[in-house]
């Protein structure tokens, strides 16, 4: 079940929908994961230039307040994890970047990757999406998902640097 799709002028107006839709990228009418992934990287941008004691913090109070907001944003819309839903994308490349140079070579890989695994969703990522219920359920796989991705930007970092 999707759950009923909101109208822009609800998400916007709402400030649970309105960070969990990503500020409104996971409004895009395709692919609003993706949308969401992008919205992060300007974050990822800002953050990046920080020790990487802050942007663990940051990182932290992310997943944590995700939990929240994705859990009460899916009630809202009757549904589990509805594809607007992309605060959960936004961690994720964050974490996908904790290891990052911030080049603009490494900030596009780490959006591949990132999209890849989630999208793909290898075992043990597919399990424990189908496996796990409310707000968790909806950040944990995208947490997984960026694991292999950071590992290989890291590869990548460690090949080119």
């Amino acid at each position: 079940m999707v759950g009923i799709q909101p109208e822009p002028k609800r998400v916007l107006r709402d400030p649970v929908l309105l960070l969990a839709f990503g500020f409104g990228s996971g409004l895009a009418p395709k692919a609003p994961g993706t949308a969401g992934t992008l919205a992060a990287i300007p974050l990822y941008l800002v953050l990046s230039p920080f020790s990487l004691p802050v942007y663990l913090a940051v990182l932290l109070v992310m997943v944590i307040a995700g939990i929240w907001l994705c859990g009460s944003a899916a009630a809202r819309l009757g549904t589990h994890d509805h594809p607007g839903i992309v605060w959960d994308e936004m961690a994720g490349y964050l974490l996908t970047m904790i290891a990052a140079s911030g080049s603009w070579w490494s900030v596009v890989a780490g959006f591949v990757l990132f999209r890849l695994f989630d999208i793909w969703k290898p075992w043990p990522i597919g399990l424990v999406d189908r496996r796990v219920a409310g707000g968790a359920g909806i950040m944990v796989d995208d947490l997984l998902a960026a694991v292999p991705a950071a590992v290989g930007v890291a590869l990548l970092e460690w090949l080119v640097g």
